[in-house]
């Protein structure tokens, strides 16, 4: 009888357990929708190589000095036509005028390709410098900072940064990103993790190394609550917001976690041979910052700055860092 009814009652067993794991595997997701995380975003940029500065071949040399000299001197003083040379330049075997504009347009060039080629190489500049091409070559930046959320000061310059920011030139996104490491060097004592690196691309590959590492961050938002991106403004309420909310009432604390952190993503792309140190500490963190915050306008591509959390009520605890921040290192 007591086999009997054991037999009966671990059928029941099982689905009780089964149940319950399901409830409480139902619950996680539930806690999870509610720990919503909103994301600030500014950035802007092109990809796209701008025409470089191009010397006139033979052929616009020609519009100009023939039509010049040609007409003014040919005409006046030799009966050929052209410049009048013929007799220096015989071993091109055009007769008349026409031999020797042709030479000295020829020779005009080969000065002004020899004069570049020397001031080049004086300088020090290389082809990249020169100008863009789709074999440019390009540094993609990443650096994160976490801080902890007694760093009140920071959201809200960060925030007018986003408000005020033009996003549309290169001057307006060298000083956002001048600024957002402004923001995040005043606040050393609230450093508590760190990490990025750089990553070097072709220009005709680099959008899409810079588009992966945006994605990868702004997938770890909810949403986007504030957002300045080619000057386009938006603003969003959080859908699973709690306005108000207060780290002493339990309810909010068993709804939404202690807020822990807040964690700021920097993004450049820059034309040419960029790099910040590797961050293991304090003195690293603070070097990559004067770095990525002092690159000059005329080298930056495009810029990407994401923070969270954003809204006002909103939290991110230590859970939610290790979760989706486990690369980060402690400084």
């Amino acid at each position: 009888m007591r086999k009997q009814l054991q037999q009966a009652i671990k059928p029941l067993l099982k689905t009780l357990f089964v149940l319950s794991l399901v409830f409480t595997l139902a619950l996680s997701h539930a806690d999870q929708a509610l720990a919503a995380r909103s994301g600030g975003r500014i950035g802007g940029g092109s990809f796209r190589a701008p025409s470089s500065r191009t010397y006139a071949p033979p052929g616009g040399y020609g519009g100009g000095y023939g039509g010049g000299y040609g007409g003014g001197y040919g005409g006046g003083y030799y009966p050929g036509g052209g410049f009048g040379f013929p007799f220096l330049f015989p071993f091109f075997g055009i007769g008349g005028g026409f031999g020797g504009l042709f030479t000295i347009l020829i020779f005009l060039a080969i000065a002004n390709f020899t004069v570049q080629a020397f001031r080049r190489a004086t300088s020090g500049e290389t082809a990249e410098d020169t100008g863009y091409s789709s074999n440019s070559n390009v540094s993609v930046t990443r650096l994160q900072v976490g801080m902890l959320a007694q760093a009140r000061d920071l959201q809200p310059e960060l925030n007018r940064i986003a408000e005020t920011a033009d996003t549309n030139s290169p001057e307006g996104r060298a000083e956002i990103l001048q600024e957002a490491s402004l923001a995040l060097l005043r606040h050393p004592e609230y450093w508590v993790y760190a990490g990025g690196g750089t990553q070097q691309a072709r220009l005709n590959s680099a959008e899409a190394q810079f588009n992966r590492l945006a994605l990868a961050e702004r997938s770890k938002f909810t949403e986007e609550t504030l957002s300045n991106v080619n000057n386009q403004l938006k603003e969003a309420t959080p859908k699973n917001a709690l306005p108000g909310a207060d780290v002493d009432n339990p309810t909010d604390l068993i709804t939404q976690g202690p807020g822990e952190y807040i964690i700021v993503t920097l993004l450049a792309a820059t034309l040419g041979k960029f790099e910040i140190p590797a961050v293991n500490n304090v003195d690293d963190l603070r070097q990559a910052l004067r770095q990525i915050g002092s690159i000059p306008s005329d080298k930056l591509l495009a810029i990407e700055v994401l923070w969270t959390p954003q809204a006002e009520g909103d939290t991110l605890t230590s859970d939610d860092l290790l979760a989706e921040y486990a690369d980060l290192k402690l400084v």
